[in-house]
């Protein structure tokens, strides 16, 4: 059996992006690796940078501080390692 990390390194994502992705779709980070891979793999980059912008402006209506700085981080490292599908 795989274990967590296995699966995020073959993801091609980074813990945070995983999160958010999770957190977005409201669902288990395990589940959340398979669908961000299969999104990455799909063409679905650009999905997968509006879940992060969604859940920034979340947690900046929440006045969530620290959750918003960490989704930054996550958003500037997404484009980083995916330029060429995010615009």
């Amino acid at each position: 059996m795989l274990t967590y990390e296995e699966c995020l390194e073959m993801s091609d994502l980074s813990a945070d992006e995983i999160s958010a992705i999770a957190e977005h779709e409201h669902m288990n980070p395990m589940i959340a690796v398979a669908l961000g891979h299969y999104l990455i793999t799909h063409d679905g980059e650009n999905r997968i940078k509006r879940f992060i912008l969604d859940d920034i402006e979340r947690a900046k209506r929440c006045g969530d501080q620290h959750r918003q700085a960490l989704l930054n981080g996550a958003l500037r490292h997404f484009i980083a390692t995916h330029p060429q599908h995010t615009q």
